[in-house]
């Protein structure tokens, strides 16, 4: 009695473990949790400190001086008699401050367009994740099926053998057929840890998540299709693909940059007012200030021949970019193609028989209709032919995805 209490205490234990998620409760659970996407937020964050910074200007400067040593009167610091102060205000020539803050706003752009780039990036890898656990537990469930069997069937050879009423290749050949089911649960099992970690990380959710994804959904995305051919889906990744447009707008961020240093060679002007007790002209006299630097020389020439190297090297960027996206759309879109065409080919009454025969032969091996021979062949075959097929499927809804974190709008229907 006491066993059975802590059998259930394991099961109860284990089940409340598990977590039963569709896709949609997983990608809510990613954008409230997952902690790259809020990292990521605060460069958007930082960049509109960086606006703010660009539109505050310099400020003003109070300076005075006392007198420090009367020489008529031999008295230190006479300060009845001599002091003075001056305010100043350092103005900003030649439109720095508005390309500053022109460049400042372009920086902001391109930490929206990587926040966008990183959501689609961790968006694909949750929903390839949740595909991958779907499938792997799928083929799991089917192996532990075969492997139930067979073990069975192994542990009555191993008596008869020892009796001497069924050969030792016999016992051997049902031994080979375990060892090998238990090696493929064994790598199943591996790649499901594998994928709850990942899907625990990009999810902020601890405990396992059990995909809640029916046969007929599956089915039913499986059966999906891109609505347009090559050339559209790449002319819809150029128009849609963060991380390509934040490759052009690079540009645009250089361009802005060059024009800021350039206008960083026009003086600037220190302008100020001053009042002088008796060390002037007159006593208690008001001066204007005026201060300019002598323009004799670009000082920052260097920087500025910097900035227009940046934007030769981001225009070449760009374009390498834009062969890539294309090149990569134009793959992927071929992959998926083939990988759907080749399961299309694979009917629903194939795989229904592919079952009937499976449990056929369970049947007239039990009824001795079919030599061991013939039924461990059949076996191997099937083990193989069964774990292809969740494959496949598999495939196609990763390529899909991967198509879809290419061209980033929907296209799949």
């Amino acid at each position: 009695m006491n066993k059975i209490a802590g059998l259930f205490v394991v099961i109860s234990s284990f089940m409340t473990a598990q977590q039963q998620m569709s896709l949609l409760d997983c990608e809510k659970a990613f954008q409230t949790n997952n902690l790259q996407l809020l990292a990521q937020q605060y460069n958007i964050n930082m960049a509109d400190a960086d606006i703010l910074q660009a539109k505050i200007w310099d400020l003003p400067q109070l300076s005075g001086q006392i007198n420090a040593y009367n020489p008529e009167g031999k008295k230190v610091f006479d300060v009845g008699h001599a002091k003075g102060a001056q305010v100043t205000q350092l103005i900003h020539m030649g439109g720095k401050k508005k390309n500053e803050i022109a460049f400042a706003k372009s920086n902001k752009e391109l930490a929206q367009l990587q926040f966008s780039q990183l959501l689609v990036d961790l968006k694909t890898q949750l929903h390839t994740t949740y595909y991958n656990l779907y499938f792997q537990k799928l083929k799991l469930e089917n192996i532990n099926k075969q492997l139930g069997y067979m073990k069975e069937l192994l542990s009555a050879y191993k008596v008869q053998s020892a009796k001497g009423n069924v050969s030792l290749k016999d016992e051997v050949r049902l031994q080979s057929i375990v060892i090998q089911l238990n090696n493929d649960k064994v790598e199943i099992n591996k790649n499901i840890l594998d994928v709850e970690q990942n899907l625990k990380v990009l999810t902020g959710i601890t405990e396992d998540i059990e995909p809640e994804l029916s046969e007929a959904e599956a089915r039913e995305i499986l059966a999906t299709q891109p609505i347009g051919d090559e050339e559209d889906l790449k002319r819809k990744a150029l128009e849609n693909n963060a991380d390509y447009q934040y490759n052009m707008k690079l540009i645009d961020n250089s361009k802005l940059y060059a024009q800021w240093q350039k206008s960083l060679n026009v003086p600037d002007i220190n302008v100020g007012a001053g009042w002088d007790q008796n060390g002037g002209t007159f006593r208690n006299e008001i001066n204007l200030m005026v201060g300019i630097p002598l323009p004799l020389w670009k000082s920052n020439q260097g920087n500025v021949e910097k900035a227009n190297y940046a934007i030769q090297q981001n225009q070449k960027n760009a374009e390498y970019q834009k062969l890539n996206l294309e090149t990569k759309v134009q793959s992927l879109y071929r992959t998926w193609k083939n990988q759907y065409d080749q399961l299309a080919e694979i009917k629903a009454t194939d795989l229904n028989n592919l079952d009937l025969v499976y449990n056929g032969m369970l049947n007239n091996f039990r009824k001795g209709n079919v030599s061991l021979i013939e039924f461990t062949d059949f076996m191997e075959s099937y083990r193989q032919t069964a774990l292809q097929i969740y494959d496949m499927k598999n495939d196609i809804i990763q390529s899909a995805e991967q198509l879809n974190q290419l061209v980033q709008t929907k296209i799949f229907y």
